[in-house]
């Protein structure tokens, strides 16, 4: 596995119009955390404003106009990373705001397609700006909206000035209904302690597991109003990791576009490394990670979150990658 310590973290910022991105990066470049950020925004049309509305500070801002980041300047965002990367002047870590129309998915996926990107950045964490005042009006208006909150590690739940108690809680039980996984952090005008979103290793399972040893572990749950689906899998029995791969590598090829987001810990016959797994869409990783404790219990723990999720069928299948 490559050296967290050296690669540089990318933080994924988005969030649907209007949520609140440009104003939290404003408060995150002004703050005094005295880290070096560089900054990639990206607009969707030809005239680019969003560079002009973000205040002047000691970071990098590159823009990418003209398209979607998620989807026709896919290849810029490598091109900009890679060049990054190549300078002699070190960046803390790299901020990459999507417009409010994209799926985060595309642009997490860059970070494990890529291979040079694979050995010399690690995807830190999806930060999803919310509007609490609008977000349910959003939801039913279209998929984005969804999308973004499914995809997320970290909820900011943003604007709660503009809403009543009542209100934020029946928001957060919306946002629950699609992903019990993320933290939500509640904010006003986007203020918030960079340390909250800024090199959080969210996107590590590892690191989360090391917090919460029984993140994975909270069964089945089903938004009718969303159709997006959270299954959690478990089972004590260790697992046959050619069979895993065959099967990840099927489903994901066959279901992938209904997949949001996908991760686990997985205990391999007589091995002492918990053997981890992320994914996005139809891309994913596998790999070896820190070894299993006296006080761990070894156990295969999977989590899927997405939509059209057939949990009986997901758990025969897994069921058949045992040992």
């Amino acid at each position: 596995m490559k050296n967290t310590a050296t690669s540089v973290p990318v933080t994924i910022l988005t969030g649907y119009l209007g949520a609140g991105k440009t104003t939290l990066l404003n408060h995150l470049l002004t703050a005094q955390h005295g880290q070096k950020y560089a900054l990639i925004i990206n607009e969707f049309g030809e005239l680019g404003i969003d560079d002009q509305l973000v205040v002047a500070a000691d970071e990098e801002i590159f823009e990418m106009n003209n398209g979607c980041v998620c989807c026709t300047v896919r290849g810029d965002l490598i091109r900009i990373i890679t060049g990054l990367l190549q300078r002699s002047q070190k960046f803390d870590g790299i901020i990459v705001e999507t417009t409010g129309l994209a799926a985060p998915a595309p642009v997490a996926q860059t970070f494990f397609a890529d291979e040079d990107l694979q050995q010399k950045t690690r995807l830190d964490a999806i930060i999803t700006v919310v509007d609490a005042k609008n977000i349910s009006r959003q939801l039913s208006e279209g998929r984005e909206a969804v999308a973004q909150i499914a995809f997320a590690d970290v909820i900011l739940l943003n604007k709660t000035d503009l809403v009543t108690a009542a209100e934020l809680d029946a928001v957060e039980g919306k946002i629950r209904a699609i992903n019990r996984f993320c933290e939500i952090i509640r904010t006003q005008e986007g203020v918030i302690d960079p340390k909250l979103i800024l090199g959080r290793q969210a996107f590590e399972l590892e690191k989360i597991l090391a917090v919460d040893p029984g993140f994975l572990r909270n069964g089945h749950h089903h938004d009718h109003d969303s159709e997006v689906t959270s299954i959690s899998l478990a089972s004590d029995q260790p697992i046959d990791p050619e069979a895993f791969e065959e099967w990840m590598a099927l489903l994901l090829r066959e279901k992938g576009a209904d997949i949001f987001r996908a991760k686990g810990v997985l205990a391999l016959p007589g091995e002492a490394k918990r053997l981890v797994f992320q994914a996005v869409h139809m891309q994913f990783r596998i790999g070896f990670g820190q070894n299993w404790r006296p006080r761990d219990k070894r156990q295969n723990q999977l989590v899927f979150i997405g939509r059209n999720l057939d949990e009986p069928a997901l758990r025969r299948s897994f069921m058949a990658c045992l040992a």
